[in-house]
């Protein structure tokens, strides 16, 4: 047989699904398993939203949405979204691309811009499907480590060490996957700093902009004066409205590079769910009480987790500022990341998803959820306490 992709190969897996199935695999099989390792919301989606999908359904909206790249009722909503609440003006004919799922976006956002031998800048603990995506787009992967012991904290000195004449653009995620870090003033301000410097392509993933904790405000960077025409925005409805199985994102930015993203969409996944674009619309329009009591209720689960993981001896949390994870590590360990995760799903029954998944920065570290019941975060502290010590 022929050879297969080279390309393809050297794509590792996701870990975070891979030890989502497993824990589901264990469960299965009758293991008592705290599942505290996917990214799925434990909420259901609002009834008012899966109301309006029925009715799209019933009114014929089964066959192919036109325009491809989103239904105009739901480009306008997402334009008047962002004009309102992140302060980015958008023509919503021209500016937009609706897509299965926020993780589309992003690849289209990177095959959009990328030449072979471009550089695209991530930071550091770093969702595991960033720098594949970059690969799979035709670019280099270059990781900026950003320090456990400075709290994750970005630089423009931090940015600036990594750049060389072949960087096109820099990836940011704020609330970020997986340390729960926001974006402050200080590192907004320098991220756009660098970007205008040398004149870099910011692709911003916005996906958990809702969930945001202690009365601190989302920063778009987009709306900064100069940023508007070489940031892309990433954004969708799966965490803020518990709608990761209707797979709908979103990508926003300048007219030219979405001229791209629509056509490389046409050519490859040809479009969103049409009935999931009417649902969106009911979503952007309809009653914002659901995401926020979704947020509340992971806030009150991080005011638990934090202190809880804390009083375990051999255990470190810092606190997070949004999104639901959680990324303690153990100091006193000499096990690695993985050998940790490990540990804790054969001894506690806890899935986790090891730190290393999310580079170098992450080892000593395993990310937990917090999208999940108190009951099982309860649980999931009562076994951790029992085994730190071997760990």
């Amino acid at each position: 047989m022929k050879e297969l992709s080279r390309l393809v190969s050297s794509i590792p897996p996701s870990e975070t699904l891979a030890v989502s199935d497993k824990a589901k695999a264990l469960k299965a099989a009758g293991r008592d398993v705290v599942a505290l390792a996917g990214g799925d919301p434990d909420f259901d989606t609002p009834d008012y939203i899966t109301a309006a999908a029925f009715q799209a359904i019933e009114n014929g909206a089964t066959h192919y949405p036109a325009p491809m790249k989103g239904i105009t009722p739901l480009l306008e909503a997402i334009a008047h979204k962002m004009e309102v609440d992140n302060g980015v003006k958008l023509n919503p004919g021209s500016d937009i691309v609706v897509t299965p799922g926020g993780k589309w976006s992003i690849f289209l956002a990177l095959s959009a811009i990328m030449n072979p031998g471009d550089e695209v800048l991530y930071l550091e603990p770093v969702w595991v499907s960033y720098p594949p995506m970059i690969t799979l787009a035709g670019g280099t992967p270059v990781a900026v480590t950003l320090p456990a012991d400075d709290n994750f904290r970005i630089t423009a000195d931090r940015l600036r060490e990594k750049i060389t004449p072949r960087t096109k653009a820099l990836m940011v995620n704020t609330p970020n996957n997986p340390t729960g870090r926001v974006l402050t003033q200080e590192e907004y301000d320098a991220i756009v700093s660098v970007a205008l410097e040398y004149d870099l392509y910011v692709i911003a993933d916005e996906i958990y902009e809702t969930i945001i904790f202690d009365g601190r405000k989302h920063l778009s960077l987009a709306a900064a004066p100069g940023m508007g025409e070489r940031t892309l925005t990433i954004n969708g409805l799966s965490k803020s409205h518990a709608m990761t199985g209707w797979r709908l994102g979103w990508l926003a930015g300048p007219a030219p590079i979405l001229k791209l993203a629509a056509q490389m969409n046409g050519q490859t996944v040809s479009s969103a769910a049409n009935f999931t674009m009417h649902a969106a619309v009911a979503a952007l329009k309809g009653p914002r009480d659901t995401t926020r009591a979704m947020t509340e209720a992971y806030q009150k689960r991080r005011d638990f987790m934090v202190p809880a993981l804390n009083a375990i001896d051999g255990v470190e949390c810092m606190d997070i500022e949004g999104a639901f994870y959680l990324f303690p590590r153990f100091p006193n360990s000499t096990r690695t990341s993985a050998e940790l995760a490990e540990a804790l799903i054969e001894k506690a029954g806890i899935a986790s998803v090891p730190g290393g998944a999310f580079g170098k920065s992450g080892e000593g570290h395993v990310r937990f959820t917090i999208a999940t019941a108190m009951n099982d975060l309860e649980k999931a502290v009562d076994k951790l306490a029992k085994v730190a010590h071997e760990l």
